[in-house]
């Protein structure tokens, strides 16, 4: 679908170059390398004068960066938008207070994500007193399909649902161990729903596992978010992955209606 069909049917009110623009940004969010302007153009479905002229104005504003070839991802403009986001709904100051309030995760650290496509997003996090690989911090992506706060968000689709999403798309692999197939994670993913939880055994990470539990009960449609802890390879006995599960099902608990009232 081209920009131009995108258009019709809009509110009299809207702003095509806005809109647009919008549609520029989510491509390059959505694509892990930058992206050139050709390419740009294509996706797009606009000539390339007019996409040029669309990275210039995003480029001043700060919320493009283009790099010496040509290229063009996010720029810096979209953290400090992203903070003043969470500042207003305050997300991350819930997750603080749910944590002080069970006192837990001070070694192993924790996280709070939402599902952005095929990714997760970090919305809130602290990192524990041990280093586990991986220094989380707000706005950080990862694949979904290798991370439990990712396995744990898309538990809450259906299996057909989770093959729309993966369509004509390969799932990235960033460890020998991330899942690698549709099928696969399918079948994993069916695992999840039983036990209410969903695990990243050094899929993200080598030497770091995590666990991740889902944010709203299946039966209410697609989570709203997730929360995780994230544990050093060889530290996760059975009993702490029990006690590990236990709290972090208490936690998403706490914070599901306080994450309802913010949304």
């Amino acid at each position: 679908m081209t920009v131009q069909t995108a258009l019709q049917d809009l509110p009299k009110a809207t702003v095509p170059s806005v809109l647009k623009a919008a549609r520029l940004l989510d491509q390059v969010a959505a694509s892990r390398d930058a992206l050139a302007l050709g390419e740009l153009s294509a996706r797009l479905g606009l000539p390339k004068s007019s996409t040029l002229a669309l990275c210039t104005s995003l480029t001043v504003c700060g919320l493009l960066k283009r790099y010496e070839d040509g290229t063009y991802h996010l720029g810096t403009r979209v953290v400090d938008l992203a903070h003043a986001y969470l500042v207003r709904t305050d997300v991350a100051n819930e997750f603080a207070q749910a944590l002080d309030a069970l006192k837990v995760f001070d070694e192993e650290g924790a996280v709070l994500a939402v599902r952005d496509g095929t990714d997760v997003v970090y919305m809130a996090c602290r990192n524990g007193n041990r280093p586990v690989g991986v220094s989380y911090r707000i706005g950080m992506r990862l694949p979904a399909s290798c991370t439990a706060t990712g396995k744990a968000l898309i538990s809450t689709l259906s299996d057909g649902e989770v093959r729309a999403l993966y369509r004509g798309k390969h799932l990235p692999q960033l460890t020998t161990n991330s899942c690698t197939t549709v099928g696969a994670l399918l079948d994993e993913l069916r695992t999840v729903r039983q036990r209410g939880f969903a695990t990243d055994n050094e899929e993200t990470r080598d030497g770091m596992c995590c666990i991740g539990v889902p944010i709203g009960a299946p039966v209410d449609g697609p989570a709203i978010a997730a929360v995780a802890v994230s544990m050093i390879k060889g530290t996760d006995t059975e009993g702490k992955r029990e006690q590990a599960v236990a709290t972090l099902k208490a936690l998403a608990q706490m914070l599901l209606h306080r994450l309802k009232m913010l949304r």
